[in-house]
């Protein structure tokens, strides 16, 4: 071994034991207190040695793709890849092992705890465990614990429990360490169970099932699918999976394909809309492993809903729903107020049940009507909005339907880019230029606007702006739907804003709220500060220090 490379290893063995060193001046005792389903803090560890500077890293962020760098030769690299597995990890895992061996009864390490080296070789990049270490009386204890925590907080329990015990239980129950025989209709069970008890609180409820999803995505990505299939990053970044040529699919536990398929259905009915392409992944790779569940999946659902509330049909009309594709078709048979009562009741039924807000309509209607807004998507459910709104008799209904309908980060599947809108879109938009006792709803709907991805909120503001001017019945809902529109709004109404009745308005409009979003407001009327300055100047009268006063809110 040349020097160099001596030198390399020693300095290497150095942030090891500085590490070490730090880990046991730490106290995990106040940590694992939380819950007993925790008897150690950290569980992994990496050492980087592939810049100049040598890192440990002590959470595990993912291996991720490899960048193009690592792949290339480097001549000036101390070690061959044959080097850093005989000479390097040898060395340095002996090292690791008897410094886990101190630790063995501290709460600052886990039951098992994983130690893993990336270095710089002459060849390429090299990661490779160095270390896997497990505590065996640590683990005893732990399933001691879990055992104890489902069968008195779950299986006899009667009361809501804690997202953090949640958190570490979905876990723990697919850890292929803790049960190598994994029980995934027993593993459902207590999924749903632990929903079921805590249904009442809607936050806490969201917490719990957020925790569930994170751990059965990485279940599924990282222990059940890579030895059945091979993984590749597609142009768009995700991941494709083929199934490897001879793998027997027919080995795989019927429990994990129905796990496997309860993960997808989650992802599809609670995660954000731009999650739903992993789900019906998910389902395919069941549907490759021969799961016939799967493809009933793909034509008729999940199968969550009730019969009654995801396939009607009567005289008037046949509404259909599936949660897979968040796709709800409606049949209109008599062009009729009967009809679209009932499918926009429909569709509030669906959605008071979790079915995906993210959906989309597909409708069979003799009737073409849309909003009288430019920009907005000719789509189907375009379309059937447009036509409820015929019937003033259902602006009520609309209503109902728009507050159920209306969440932040979600957008109708039919409408994209620059048209993309959050649902409740247009029966808000409708609605809002109908009848002033909208207004309310307008203002609830563009709070909830995530202006950073939607931009149609821009038309319904100009046309409102347009429709009921500036007074003091308009004023503070034009206000909001101005702070939630984009600097692309174009509005026509300087002059009227101008006028001292409706700067007073205004001024009483800023109070309270933030410099940038008074200049914000002040961009969209007169195209900026410094113009309503050159304005204010102009003017000789009492509006003079109304602006000024603007102008004031907005530093």
């Amino acid at each position: 071994m040349e020097a160099a490379q001596r030198a390399e290893i020693d300095e290497m063995k150095r942030e090891i034991h500085q590490w070490f060193d730090q880990l046991e001046k730490q106290d995990g005792a106040d940590v694992i207190k939380r819950t007993k389903l925790q008897v150690g803090v950290f569980d992994y560890a990496r050492i980087d040695c592939t810049a100049q500077k040598i890192d440990i890293i002590d959470h595990d962020l993912g291996i991720g793709w490899p960048d193009e760098k690592d792949k290339q030769p480097d001549p000036h690299a101390l070690f061959t890849v044959e080097q850093i597995e005989t000479l390097v990890k040898p060395q340095l895992a002996e090292e690791i092992e008897e410094r886990l061996k101190l630790l063995a009864a501290s709460p600052v390490t886990d039951y098992r705890f994983a130690f893993c080296g990336k270095f710089r070789a002459v060849e390429s990049v090299i990661e490779l465990p160095l270390v896997e270490y497990a505590n065996e009386a640590k683990k005893q204890e732990l399933l001691g614990n879990i055992q104890a925590y489902v069968a008195q907080k779950l299986d006899a329990g009667k009361f809501p429990t804690k997202p953090l015990e949640t958190f570490f239980l979905a876990r723990h129950l697919l850890s292929e360490q803790l049960f190598p025989q994994l029980d995934g209709e027993w593993i459902i069970a207590k999924f749903e169970k632990i929903l079921e008890l805590n249904k009442s609180r809607r936050e806490a409820l969201q917490e719990h099932r957020s925790n569930i999803i994170i751990m059965l995505k990485a279940w599924v990505e990282n222990q059940l699918l890579p030895p059945f299939f091979t993984i590749e990053e597609g142009e768009d970044g995700r991941k494709q999976y083929k199934l490897k040529s001879g793998a027997a699919a027919e080995s795989v536990q019927p429990g994990l394909i129905t796990l496997l398929l309860y993960t997808a259905v989650a992802i599809l009915r609670f995660e954000p809309s731009y999650s739903k392409q992993r789900g019906l992944t998910f389902i395919d790779c069941a549907r490759q492993l021969g799961s016939d569940k799967a493809a009933q999946l793909l034509e008729e659902g999940s199968g969550a809903y009730p019969q009654e509330d995801s396939d009607y049909s009567d005289a008037y009309v046949h509404c259909k729903a599936n949660d897979v594709f968040s796709t709800i078709t409606i049949v209109i048979k008599q062009e009729e107020q009967q009809s679209y009562a009932r499918a926009v009741a429909f569709i509030i039924r669906l959605l008071q049940q979790g079915f995906p807000k993210s959906y989309k309509i597909k409708l069979k209607s003799s009737v073409k009507q849309y909003l009288p807004l430019k920009g907005l998507a000719k789509s189907d459910t375009h379309r059937f909005f447009a036509n409820v709104l015929a019937f003033e008799e259902l602006h009520p209904l609309l209503e109902q339907y728009a507050r159920e309908a209306m969440e932040e980060f979600e957008w109708y599947g039919d409408a994209e880019d620059e048209k993309s809108c959050m649902p409740g879109s247009y029966a808000v938009f409708g609605l809002g230029l109908a009848a002033p006792r909208y207004f309310p709803l307008a203002q609830q709907y563009m709070k909830l606007v995530d202006v950073e991805h939607q931009l149609v909120q821009n038309r319904f503001t100009a046309e409102f702006a347009a429709r009921y001017g500036v007074n003091a019945d308009s004023i503070a809902t034009l206000v909001v739907c101005m702070l939630n529109s984009t600097e692309e709004l174009k509005l026509k109404i300087k002059p009227t804003f101008e006028e001292e009745g409706n700067l007073a308005l205004l001024l009483e409009q800023v109070k309270g709220r933030q410099d940038y979003e008074v200049e914000h407001l002040i961009y969209l009327i007169w195209g900026g500060t410094d113009k309503l300055k050159a304005a204010a100047r102009k003017t000789k009268d009492v509006r003079q220090p109304l602006m000024e006063q603007l102008l004031q809110a907005a530093y």
